[in-house]
C-alpha cells in the first residue's frame, strides 16, 4: 500500500525500486520478483536490510563497533526515496500526502546541502581558526550541519553526509517505517512509535530552534561568530514560507496558520533564548558577547556628526557597553499585550531586568540567570496560550497596527529587531490578506517590502528611516 492509498502497481514498483536501485537485500529482490510482498512487510524487511552491510558503501564506523539490531534507529533518507513512497517526481493529489517529499528535499531544500557547506573554503578557514581538524569531521559543526546521532542508533543505510535529512526533523524511522504505510495507520500511532510530532507548533519551533538558536549541546558562541559563522536569527512563519513545501497546507483547518506559527514561534524563541542565557550566565566565559547586539560594535564607522548611535545616546547603560540583543522580544511584546496583559507585564519586567544586567561588563551572573528564568516561564505561558488561540480579522489587524506603532522602540533596539518586525508583518499580513481581503493589499505589501529594504545593509541602517516606513505601513493598514 502506498501512503494514503492502495495501488497494486505502485506496490510492485516500490518493491522493484528497492531491490534494483537501492540494492539493500536479496530477500527483497526475491519477494519483489514474485510480487508477493506488502509494503508493511517490505518496510520491516527494509529495516532488517538496513542493518546489513551495503556492498561498495563506506560505513560510518569500524567493523564490529556497531551493536546488534535495536529499536529507534536512523535509517537515512534513502528509506523514504521510492517513487511510490516519498520520492515521486510530481506531487500526488489522490493521497493524503504529496509523495514527492524526498524529491523536494533532495533537489530544492537547502537543508540537504548542509553537510556540503562544511567542505567550503569559508568552513575550512573557520575550522583552522577554531583549531579543528576538518569542519566536516568536527562534532561542533556536525551537530547542526548533519544528523549527528550515536553509533548505536545508526542503521547500515545511514550516512552523516546526507546532511539535515528527513529524520533530523521527523525522528528515527526504524520503528514506524513499515507500519506507517498500512491502511488505517494514524499520525498518533507514528508518534507513539518514535516519530517526532512536527504538527505541534511548540515542538516544531523547539526542533527548528535546536539549530537556529542552540541548545546546551549545540550552539554558536562569540568565538564561532568571530571565526566567520553567521549570526543566528529565527521566525517560524517566515522560515516556513521560504522553504520548498513538502507538506499539504491545512487551509480549511487553520486559515490563520501564519499568525499562529509566528506567535508560537516567537514565544518559544524567547523562552529558549532566555534559557540559553541562563546556561551561559551560570557557567562558561562571561560576558558571552553572542548575547549582545552584534552591530553595536560591528558597524561602519562614521563621523560624530553622522552617528545616530551617539545622537540617540546610551540610556540605561554606560557608553561603550554593548546592549543586550532584545530582538527576540521587541515584536513579541505587542502580541503579549493583546494575548495576556498580566503575563506580558511579567515578561517585560524580566526582560528589562535582563537587559539592564547583561549590558554591564561586570554583571552579577546569578542575577542575570534569575531574571532570565522568570522571563522564560512567562514566554512559555505565552507559547501555550498562542497555540490554542482563536484568531479573528479584528485581532490580527490590531496586532499589526500595534507592531507598527511600536516602530521607534523596535528601531532603537537595532538592526536585528527591525528585521524581526519586517518578517513578522510579512507573515501576519499574508494571513490577514487571505482572510480579510483588504482592497489595498498591493500597497501594503509594497510598504512591507520597504521595511526589508531598510535592513538589507546593517551598516546603512537608520532608525528614523525605519520608523517612518513603519508609520507608512500603519497608515495603509488603517485604510484597508
Amino acid at each position: 500500500m502506498t501512503p494514503g492509498g492502495n495501488d497494486g502497481y505502485a506496490q510492485s514498483l516500490f518493491c522493484q525500486e528497492l531491490s534494483l536501485n537501492m540494492k539493500l537485500c536479496p530477500i527483497v529482490a526475491a519477494f519483489s520478483s514474485k510480487r508477493q510482498c506488502t509494503c508493511a512487510t517490505l518496510g520491516l524487511m527494509l529495516i532488517a536490510a538496513s542493518l546489513m552491510p551495503v556492498p561498495g558503501r563506506a560505513q560510518n564506523i569500524p567493523t564490529g563497533a556497531r551493536p546488534a539490531a535495536q529499536a529507534a534507529q536512523y535509517t537515512g533518507p534513502g528509506s523514504c526515496s521510492s517513487s511510490s513512497c516519498h520520492g515521486s517526481v510530481q506531487p500526488r493529489t489522490e493521497t493524503r500526502v504529496l509523495q514527492n517529499e524526498y524529491s523536494t528535499w533532495v533537489v530544492r531544500d537547502r537543508h540537504a546541502k548542509a553537510f556540503e557547506v562544511l567542505t567550503s573554503a569559508v568552513a575550512q578557514r573557520m575550522a583552522r581558526i577554531l583549531k579543528l581538524s576538518k569542519a566536516e569531521e568536527a562534532p561542533k559543526c556536525l551537530a547542526c550541519h548533519a544528523l549527528a546521532v550515536p553509533v548505536e542508533k545508526q542503521a547500515r543505510t545511514f550516512s552523516v553526509r546526507d546532511g539535515v535529512s528527513c529524520e533530523s526533523c521527523h525522528g528515527p524511522a526504524s520503528a514506524w517505517l513499515g507500519p506507517h504505510t498500512t491502511r488505517g495507520w494514524t499520525h498518533a500511532q507514528s508518534v507513539s512509535a518514535g516519530m517526532f510530532d512536527s504538527k505541534d507548533l511548540i515542538r516544531r519551533s523547539e526542533k527548528c530552534l535546536s539549530c537556529h538558536l542552540g541548545t546546551a549541546e549545540q550552539f554558536v558562541d562569540h568565538e564561532m561568530l568571530a571565526a566567520g559563522h553567521p549570526d543566528l536569527y529565527f521566525e517560524l512563519a517566515a522560515f516556513t514560507a521560504t522553504m520548498p513545501a513538502h507538506w499539504k497546507e491545512p487551509l480549511a483547518e487553520d486559515p490563520w496558520r501564519e499568525v499562529r506559527a509566528w506567535s508560537v514561534g516567537q514565544a518559544v524563541q524567547m523562552r529558549e533564548a532566555l534559557e540559553q542565557l541562563t546556561r551561559r550566565a551560570e557557567r562558561g566565559p562571561w560576558p558571552e558577547f553572542a548575547e549582545l547586539q552584534c552591530y553595536a560594535c560591528h558597524h561602519a564607522l562614521t563621523t560624530p556628526e553622522q552617528s545616530w548611535r551617539q545622537l540617540r545616546g546610551y540610556a540605561g547603560r554606560r557608553a561603550g557597553d554593548p546592549p543586550w540583543n532584545a530582538s527576540r522580544f521587541v515584536v513579541l511584546r505587542s502580541w503579549a499585550r493583546i494575548l495576556n496583559p498580566e503575563t506580558a507585564r511579567q515578561l517585560e519586567e524580566a526582560v528589562n531586568r535582563v537587559a539592564e544586567l547583561t549590558s554591564r561588563m561586570d554583571a552579577d551572573r546569578k542575577a542575570v540567570a534569575s531574571a532570565a528564568r522568570a522571563g522564560s516561564a512567562a514566554a512559555d505561558a505565552l507559547a501555550r496560550q498562542s497555540n490554542g488561540m482563536k484568531f479573528s480579522p479584528e485581532m490580527v489587524l490590531r496586532l499589526q497596527k500595534l507592531i507598527c506603532a511600536d516602530g521607534d522602540y523596535v528601531a532603537q533596539n537595532g538592526e536585528r529587531a527591525a528585521e524581526q518586525a519586517a518578517m513578522a508583518l510579512d507573515s501576519i499580513f499574508t494571513a490577514y490578506a487571505r482572510n480579510a481581503h483588504p482592497q489595498n493589499e498591493k500597497a501594503v505589501r509594497e510598504a512591507i517590502e520597504g521595511l526589508f529594504q531598510q535592513v538589507q545593509n546593517p551598516s546603512a541602517f537608520r532608525p528614523q528611516s525605519f520608523t517612518t516606513q513603519m508609520s507608512r505601513v500603519n497608515a495603509l493598514l488603517g485604510g484597508s
